[in-house]
């Protein structure tokens, strides 16, 4: 039994022309995701069907804790095949939880799978897609290119030396995988033994020696231009909040120095390390003609017992309550008063904050880019129906949504890719129920026109990846 037809999440018959007639089959620019280079580079193949699904997706995970199901079968030592046995059963009782629809999307779009997933057929459904995963068709490459991807930005580390994507672009391979810049260890100074570690190695990529924190400044741009020497042509940050200071509110080098001695360090002398690093960084941006991406919002690592068994990244994060409005916009403030505002895009993870970022975007956005300073997609427990719902109606209310720049999807699987078909059926079905009510005039090719613009040819114009 099948519950995800042709108009699946279409419920007029004006969704149903917006989404088969222009949005269906337009390619995708997937320019945030958590992909593994290596795997791309070597088009590579998953092992199995529980190495494709379950390996660092922290949805399920905390889905399956939510159920019962012991840690064995989620990050422990149970096979793969029990792991995936395990989600199975789990999967039934998952309604109205978005995993229930990505699931079946998933199985349909790349396995051709359209019955329901349950403990009863679980087995017979591992076998067979572990045995798809094998064929070409869904290699790395072939996943992507079933799903129409054009190019795709994985998440790197300064340090990392990019091998792989240089080995990728070397043997022409479609899509295109491109490198993010994501600098978060270069500033995390609030742990000081693990922040040493991390200038160690940083020092070691780019062969200076690093004593003082103008050396850690020069460090940071000598990696910025190999990466841009490398396609990379965005870069994204992960934090609970921006922070703003007055210039000189601390000496940003005997910081550096009571770091170097391992002497604690104050709350605000930290958020300042963190400030001046940030400002650096974004000037160099504007001017290589980057954009850059700001998460904020999540509160990180909430378990502190599980954090000391599995360690961070396992499913123990949570929706923060940090002030963003006023940092936010003097951090913005401050660049813009110099010219060095880069392409932005602002995500944010609590709702109750939505109204705020698409005004904030609003503030900073100028002649000769369209959409310059974008309020970014549903992001993390908001990439669902309704909180991607809530986030194009925010930005329709306090924003221009024709300008938008689309869906991404910030995943570590191939398989999540039918994510941006979930978020094009939801676009067109927005459109189509206001054409339905009488809010939007039924002309088709001109909001189609919008569509295709929404769901790639924005993108394709922001970043521009066609000169690289």
């Amino acid at each position: 039994m099948s519950f995800i037809q042709e108009n699946f999440l279409l419920q007029t018959p004006y969704a149903e022309e917006l989404y088969h007639g222009y949005a269906k089959n337009m390619p995708i620019i997937d320019y945030h995701n958590h992909l593994t280079p290596e795997l791309l580079a070597n088009d590579g193949h998953y092992n199995n069907m529980a190495r494709a699904w379950l390996d660092g997706d922290h949805y399920k995970w905390r889905a399956m804790r939510a159920l019962g199901i012991d840690e064995k079968y989620i990050t422990g030592n149970a096979s793969d095949q029990d792991k995936f046995l395990k989600w199975a059963e789990a999967v039934p009782y998952l309604v109205r939880n978005p995993l229930y629809h990505w699931t079946h999307l998933e199985l349909q779009r790349f396995f051709g799978i359209t019955d329901l997933l349950s403990k009863d057929n679980a087995l017979e459904i591992y076998q067979a897609t572990s045995a798809k995963l094998q064929e070409k068709t869904c290699s790395a490459l072939g996943m992507l290119q079933q799903m129409n991807v054009e190019v795709v930005c994985t998440t790197d580390d300064p340090i990392d030396d990019l091998r792989f994507h240089q080995k990728s672009r070397k043997a022409g391979h479609h899509p295109k995988m491109l490198p993010a810049f994501r600098p978060d260890k270069a500033y995390a100074i609030e742990n000081l033994t693990a922040y040493k570690s991390y200038l160690e190695q940083l020092s070691d990529a780019s062969g200076i020696t690093i004593s003082s924190y103008s050396d850690v400044l020069e460090a940071l741009k000598n990696r910025i231009d190999y990466f841009h020497e490398n396609g990379c042509r965005l870069a994204d940050h992960g934090l609970e909040q921006l922070y703003f200071f007055e210039e000189g509110t601390y000496d940003i080098e005997a910081i550096f120095k009571k770091m170097d001695s391992g002497q604690r360090l104050e709350t605000g002398e930290i958020h300042y390390y963190k400030f001046q690093t940030l400002v650096f960084l974004c000037r160099e941006y504007q001017s290589l003609g980057w954009a850059q991406q700001f998460h904020l919002g999540p509160l990180r690592n909430v378990n502190q017992s599980m954090l000391d068994k599995l360690g961070p990244d396992t499913g123990f994060d949570s929706i923060g309550d940090k002030e963003q409005a006023y940092p936010l916009g003097k951090f913005l403030n401050l660049l813009e008063s110099t010219d060095q505002l880069a392409k932005t895009i602002l995500y944010n993870l609590n709702p109750s904050q939505n109204e705020v970022f698409a005004t904030m975007a609003g503030n900073f956005n100028r002649g000769g880019i369209k959409g310059k300073i974008q309020y970014g997609s549903g992001w993390w427990y908001l990439d669902q129906l309704d909180g991607m719902e809530k986030q194009i109606n925010t930005l329709s209310n306090l924003g221009v949504l024709s300008t938008f720049i689309g869906m991404l999807t910030d995943s570590r699987s191939l398989l999540s890719f039918p994510r941006h078909e979930y978020f094009r059926r939801l676009l067109c079905n927005i459109l189509g129920n206001d054409i339905q009510k009488g809010l939007l005039p039924a002309d088709l090719p001109h909001l189609g026109s919008i569509v295709q613009d929404i769901c790639y040819n924005n993108a394709k114009d922001y970043f521009n990846f066609d000169t690289i």
